[in-house]
């Protein structure tokens, strides 16, 4: 059975499993507080960890090996310079797309508030201050906590210094390209582990939300996935097309990625897959690929950009508020910069949808509203994210001549070259 096809059934078993436990709550209680709260519970969380273990050691190796593998600075800031524009262009886009979707459907209109929302946010801090600490003071500290600009950062300024070093940055980066490799076995180790923590996942997010989530917030929910599937399949084929790659080889290759992406909820935790993929079944070269996923995966948050445009929409339709265009345009270029300082993990982006809705004047209580149905939307734009990551990184590295069109083309291409037969993926 193909990659594919292992995490597909996985998935539709944790859905049905998961469904059953939450139609027969109270006979099945003391099972699923035993087999959902406790075995599967620490599975997935055991499966987690091991993705967020993989994280921070191969974002900072795989990247300093890319800086110092383009060579020419001068290639590193024009690779950087088009990376960052189409991200900041296709946040603006999405969250465009986002409130022109919500207006025509016009999410919670009439719906009647009956009490106050529950949840309360934590204040998003300002942009001045997220521009301020991607520059790390402790480069060791940001290691060990994880924080991901301020690595991205530490990284590109150490594989810019060993490029400038000459023969001893050579030697330091022959011993970090080592390094790399037995990172990425340890990858491919944890990603056969993938169908059994998408099961527990899945299985436990269904167990304790249930299909009537979805009942009371229909339109929110049609609103955010109609947004995402057209963001998907008019801006990132736009620019596909604009590279003149094939957009149905894409989207086949990238099936894996984003079914991986929508069990996780982490656009970090799917950094290794999707980098997996642009080298070894999309013919990106590893120079272009591990520069511009890892800094996808902290800055280009289209889909939630998208959610963070169509919940404000459906705030200020339940609270009664009335928007004008200059309300429309602060939240394009708030969501757009806000989407900079979204970490990539889980529900983050309702943190970052408080300083979008203080912006515009509306109550972040409203966030509580829309908390319920957050996780099942968190797994369908994580897959439009790690999408977004992959256009991007074709573009550029057709642009820069770093794509083997041989490779892209090929349908036969797989994830690794070594052990093919216990993790290939489906390419039709």
């Amino acid at each position: 059975m193909s990659f594919t096809a292992k995490i597909i059934v996985a998935m539709a078993a944790g859905i049905v499993v998961g469904s059953v436990f939450s139609a027969f709550s109270e006979p099945l209680a003391p099972v699923s507080a035993f087999f959902v709260g406790g075995v599967l519970d620490a599975i997935g969380q055991i499966f987690i960890r091991l993705l967020q273990m993989m994280v921070v050691p191969l974002v900072l190796v795989s990247l300093v090996c890319g800086v110092t593998a383009l060579g020419d600075v001068r290639a590193l800031g024009r690779v950087g310079a088009k990376t960052l524009g189409l991200y900041l262009v296709t946040t603006a886009v999405a969250v465009t797309l986002a409130l022109l979707v919500a207006k025509l459907i016009n999410p919670g209109d009439g719906f009647e508030l009956t009490g106050q929302a529950n949840f309360v946010a934590r204040e998003a801090p300002p942009l001045s201050q997220v521009l301020i600490e991607m520059f790390p003071a402790n480069p060791i500290r940001a290691l060990a906590d994880g924080q991901m600009l301020q690595i991205i950062v530490f990284a590109l300024i150490l594989g810019f210094s060993m490029t400038l070093a000459g023969a001893a940055g050579q030697r330091i980066s022959a011993l970090l390209s080592d390094l790399n490799d037995v990172i990425l076995h340890m990858v491919l180790l944890v990603i056969k582990l993938a169908p059994l923590g998408v099961f527990a996942l899945i299985t436990e997010t269904f167990a304790t939300q249930g299909l009537e989530v979805f009942k009371p917030l229909a339109d929110y929910f049609f609103a955010v996935v109609c947004a995402l599937v057209l963001h998907l399949l008019l801006t990132y084929t736009s620019l596909l097309r604009l590279a003149r790659l094939g957009i149905r080889r894409f989207l086949g290759k990238m099936r894996p990625v984003m079914t991986f992406a929508f069990s996780t909820s982490s656009s970090s935790a799917t950094i290794p897959l999707t980098l997996s993929t642009l080298e070894q079944r999309l013919g990106v070269k590893n120079s272009i690929a591990a520069f511009t996923v890892p800094l996808g995966a902290t800055i280009n948050m289209d889909g939630t950009a998208i959610m963070q445009g169509v919940a404000t929409v459906f705030v200020a339709n339940v609270y009664g508020v009335d928007l004008g265009l200059g309300d429309y345009l602060t939240v394009i270029l708030t969501a757009t910069l806000a989407s900079i300082g979204t970490a990539a993990v889980p529900s983050a982006g309702l943190i970052m949808l408080a300083m979008v809705l203080g912006q515009v004047g509306l109550p972040v209580e409203g966030i509580g509203l829309i908390i319920g149905i957050d996780r099942l939307l968190d797994m369908l734009r994580t897959a439009v994210n790690v999408s977004g990551d992959a256009a991007v990184t074709c573009f550029v590295a057709r642009s820069e001549g770093a794509l083997d069109i041989d490779v892209y083309d090929d349908p036969e291409a797989v994830l690794e070259e070594e052990g093919a037969q216990h993790a290939q993926l489906d390419s039709r």
